[in-house]
């Protein structure tokens, strides 16, 4: 068996959002520093699975690894790739195609090493080797290994729309501080509209709630379960993606109303954490007051890891990004604001 890795020097931090809202570059910043393992689109990509057993065994975490779970697969049936996934697998080199490519190989791996196929060939003896634990601690194991690996000395972990599993991860990692990255949820809104799988999201919880099933109740529940997750292969693997976006048309209030829910749902499960384990970090601010914003987020995640080369480099990250709210007619901004209301109250935006 593989000896477990010493406990790291700096406590884990998750970074939650509702997605589409700047997250994405905040973990590619974030993966720049010499200090921090920049875990990107881990949980998201692995889906029900990743919360369904209590105590897996190594063979079965490594199952929920490499194999890809129904919706994922159901999503990228039609082909529509999005551009959050790194993996090539459109080469003629590659190993797996976009139907078979493995969670963790399809952006969290390539994420973090140009070579992602040895270093999935390389982690599944280790995680195979893993006694039967508790969740957490098999997540733990993972994360800290790479860590060490790569010579990092925290992990940090960012998936898109991860507000709707917070309550579950917090559960997994109660000792984890919180960065809860957002952006104007008007602006949000309308990049949720032009996503693939944002799309296919919306569109299946039209469908569940058109069947009496309220999702918003799983986001809460801080356990997920082998049931639950029969349940939602079940669904997926009938599911005729572009059938579901033709039956359940969205509009951009659609996007709006969802943000604003995911919003309150994310203050309602942070509420319990205390200041010194959650910063807010306004994705604006990122843009306008870049070096000032990061200096905080990386001091929150730890002093120690403070550096004037790491704020150099991670601000040529950034581009320019304008709004696109202002172009909307004034019937479109009124619904769309209004739409987005409880959730811009909440963070600021309005009065």
């Amino acid at each position: 068996m593989t000896p477990v890795p010493p406990e790291l020097p700096i406590q884990p931090v998750l970074i939650l959002s509702t997605g589409r809202c700047g997250s994405t570059l905040v973990s590619e910043m974030l993966n720049r520093h010499p200090g921090v393992l920049s875990v990107s689109e881990f949980f998201s990509t692995l889906g029900a699975a990743a919360f369904a057993w209590s105590r897996p065994d190594g063979a079965r975490m490594w199952k929920i690894y490499s194999r890809q779970s129904a919706a994922v697969n159901a999503m990228l049936r039609d082909g529509e790739i999005v551009s959050e996934v790194l993996y090539e697998h459109d080469q003629a080199r590659s190993r797996f195609q976009a139907w078979n490519m493995p969670p963790i190989l399809s952006i969290t791996l390539p994420h973090l090493t140009d070579q992602p196929e040895v270093l999935y060939d390389e982690l599944e003896p280790v995680v195979r080797a893993q006694p039967r634990q508790p969740l957490g601690d098999q997540y733990r194991f993972f994360f800290r290994h790479l860590a060490r690996r790569f010579g990092r000395r925290v992990w940090v972990e960012r998936s898109g729309g991860s507000l709707m599993s917070a309550a579950k991860l917090l559960h997994l990692f109660p000792e984890a501080r919180v960065i809860h990255v957002y952006r104007d949820g008007r602006d949000t809104a309308q990049s949720m509209s032009q996503h693939h799988n944002f799309r296919v999201l919306l569109a299946t919880l039209k469908k569940l709630r058109s069947l009496g099933i309220d999702p918003r109740r799983q986001f809460l529940r801080p356990r997920g379960s082998i049931v639950e997750l029969a349940m939602q292969s079940l669904f997926f693997r009938r599911l005729d993606v572009p059938a579901l976006l033709k039956r359940y048309p969205l509009e951009l209030a659609d996007f709006a109303a969802f943000w604003s829910d995911m919003i309150l749902l994310g203050e309602q499960v942070l509420a319990p954490l205390p200041a010194s384990r959650r910063l807010n970090i306004k994705f604006e601010d990122v843009q306008e007051k870049p070096r000032e914003t990061l200096s905080t987020m990386i001091r929150f995640i730890d002093p120690s890891l403070e550096s004037a080369t790491w704020l150099d480099d991670a601000g040529t990250m950034l581009r320019p990004t304008r709004s696109r709210f202002s172009k909307l007619s004034e019937t479109e901004q009124a619904a769309v604001t209004e739409a987005c209301l409880p959730g811009l109250r909440a963070l600021g935006y309005v009065p």
